[in-house]
């Protein structure tokens, strides 16, 4: 089965489909599109983000974006599960802490700063250890392929480095004494849990017999 080389990523983080985008350099047959580029309703990804494991987000963003678009959909949830937190923030890793509000004639923290201070202060002096998870799912001509990925590690005790998003400052991969932000982009993506699981994903595609030609 040959199909459109053009996925669009469920997604309207700009972060996310950057490193994305990098990924799928290594299968040069396909392309990458924000999903604004194709759905006017692509706002919406944010309210479909509403289970308890990330199967069933990653899921329901692709479906959504599929329904929305017509062409071949790719959704990502992921998280970062800390040993110390009994495996928290997890599927809420995005929404840990509460949006932040700015004190008076100030500029309010963002939303990943407000994640990681809340995440350090609840987990004290509790176990250090930690691993992203991450769970694609690609809706394509009605059929739902699945990948996943898993990175161990433990987390720093203040952010360090600058690059990245979300936990990525106070992530320390297994094997490294750098955390994600303080790693360039090659580095990082070498190793990541999307990496992992693109690669899982790319895999199952593979075996359903599914190719990507470009016009």
């Amino acid at each position: 089965m040959r199909l459109s080389h053009t996925l669009v990523l469920a997604s309207n983080n700009r972060g996310k489909f950057e490193e994305f985008r990098t990924l799928l350099a290594a299968y040069p047959e396909l392309e990458l599109a924000p999903a604004s580029a194709f759905m006017r309703n692509s706002e919406q990804l944010a309210f479909v983000e509403r289970f308890d494991t990330y199967a069933e987000n990653a899921i329901a963003k692709a479906r959504f974006a599929n329904r929305g678009c017509h062409y071949p959909a790719l959704a990502d949830d992921s998280g970062l599960e800390v040993e110390g937190l009994d495996g928290k923030p997890g599927v809420r890793s995005h929404r840990y802490a509460p949006p932040p509000v700015a004190a008076a004639g100030k500029n309010p923290m963002s939303q990943d700063q407000a994640n990681m201070n809340k995440l350090l202060l609840d987990l004290g002096r509790g176990s250090r250890n930690a691993r992203f998870v991450c769970h694609l799912a690609l809706v394509i001509e009605g059929i739902l392929i699945e990948g996943t990925g898993v990175l161990e590690g433990t987390l720093a005790d203040a952010p360090k480095g600058t690059h990245g998003f979300g936990y990525d400052p106070i992530f320390i991969p297994k094997g490294s004494s750098k955390t994600f932000a303080e790693m360039t982009d090659p580095e990082k993506n070498m190793i990541s849990h999307r990496n992992k699981a693109l690669h899982d994903l790319m895999a199952r595609v593979k075996a359903h017999g599914i190719t990507f030609a470009k016009p």
